[in-house]
């Protein structure tokens, strides 16, 4: 009974196809009573449109998920580029003032003008600056490990950023107290000349 209506709606649908099919590819205008103009030309330039728009919309896709995955490449090299200049300046300014520490502590140290309760106390506070220098030289070498935290690049790069701020302060104080140093060594030094002066009869 089945195969029976199947064959007789296949008898009917057939017609139907070949004579739609006709229609459409027909190579002039088909027209009929009632029947509206179809061009066919239109259709396939239509169906070519909407093709070439795909293709376009693929590429774009394509083309901005490249220009991403750039730009992300671009933000890690940038990072890791700062992150080297943030290095190499925290330790060419620890490098200075372990030299100034060095070389500045011994020169007032040496001076004559220099009293002894007070060696200690200058000592102490050109040792202290050091102790800093080299627990923030600790701290940048745990920052750069790359378990250190889980952090991401832009956190670790904040801390060197900090980092390298205050190994300038450092430096600065320790300029500072030079300086403080070097005027009372020099107005001693002119006391000292004054007190010493003969008096011209």
């Amino acid at each position: 009974m089945k195969t029976i209506k199947n064959q007789t709606l296949k008898k009917r649908t057939l017609p139907m196809v070949v004579a739609l099919t006709l229609l459409l590819l027909s190579p002039g205008r088909a027209t009929a009573q009632g029947m509206p103009v179809y061009d066919n030309t239109n259709f396939i330039s239509l169906a070519k449109q909407l093709v070439e728009s795909a293709k376009q919309t693929t590429e774009l896709l394509k083309m901005v998920e490249q220009l991403n995955a750039v730009r992300e490449k671009i933000e890690k090299v940038n990072n890791a580029v700062r992150q080297y200049q943030a290095v190499r300046d925290i330790t060419l300014n620890n490098e200075q003032l372990f030299e100034m520490a060095r070389d500045d502590l011994r020169e007032v140290l040496n001076s004559p003008y220099i009293h002894g309760d007070e060696v200690e106390i200058i000592s102490n506070a050109f040792n202290g600056i050091m102790e800093h220098s080299l627990d923030q030289l600790d701290f940048m070498g745990q920052v750069l490990s790359n378990d250190f935290l889980n952090m991401t690049d832009a956190e670790r790069l904040d801390i060197l950023e900090a980092q390298r701020v205050e190994s300038r302060k450092m430096l600065a104080d320790i300029k500072h107290r030079k300086k403080r140093y070097d005027m009372i060594i020099s107005f001693r030094k002119m006391q000292a000349l004054i007190k010493d002066r003969k008096p011209n009869y």
